[in-house]
């Protein structure tokens, strides 16, 4: 499938009475469409699926249109969201420990590629922390910094031992036997089984 038949496909996926908080609708991405401003039109697609929660199938095609486009943060933005719309969704507020009290001295990519283990409660058949592993993806940064500070997601390799993660939780961060950052829970919403057209 082309760029645009992609584009038209999402779009169709996006309820006509949703818009923006700058009153954007998804006439507004055919508007676009219609001058072949596709790097446009998936932006506003993107902007559309933070209003309300859309099928995996939005993301998908989002996606593969990024892609195909070579916008790869749009596309591994796209793929994330649509492992959430699976999944659930897990925000928390992220501080990492300066470079001379952890390991890590250098940053990482905020575009959820690093995958460090957690300490979120579970517990070993020993007693001890089981720590699970979940990818990290910094909200409105590119990279995080020893030290930093952000809003992040949390994409869990098996998200059925995170369900009992509420919001207020403090967990911590491991990217080996010591704490590489502490995290707050700031929201959990599971994932939905119905969307609403």
């Amino acid at each position: 499938m082309d760029v645009p038949a992609l584009l038209e496909a999402a779009s169709l996926l996006v309820p006509e009475e949703i818009a923006t908080g700058n009153d954007i609708t998804v006439n507004d991405v055919w508007d676009h469409l219609t001058h072949d401003e596709w790097e446009v039109a998936i932006g506003l697609l993107e902007e559309l699926g933070e209003v309300r929660p859309l099928p995996p199938d939005f993301w998908e095609t989002l996606a593969t249109a990024a892609e195909q486009m070579c916008l790869e943060r749009s596309a591994a933005w796209c793929h994330w969201r649509c492992y959430e719309a699976r999944h659930g969704t897990i925000r928390a507020e992220l501080t990492l420990r300066p470079a001379a009290e952890g390991r890590r001295r250098t940053p990482f990519s905020g575009a959820g590629v690093l995958r460090p283990m957690w300490d979120i409660g579970n517990r070993s058949p020993a007693g001890g922390p089981a720590l699970d592993i979940a990818r990290i993806w910094a909200e409105f940064v590119p990279s995080l910094e020893p030290g930093d500070r952000a809003p992040v997601r949390l994409a869990p390799l098996d998200p059925s031992r995170w369900q009992r993660l509420e919001p207020g939780q403090v967990i911590t961060m491991h990217e080996d036997r010591s704490v590489g950052g502490t995290a707050v829970v700031l929201e959990v919403h599971r994932p939905r089984t119905t969307y609403i057209a």
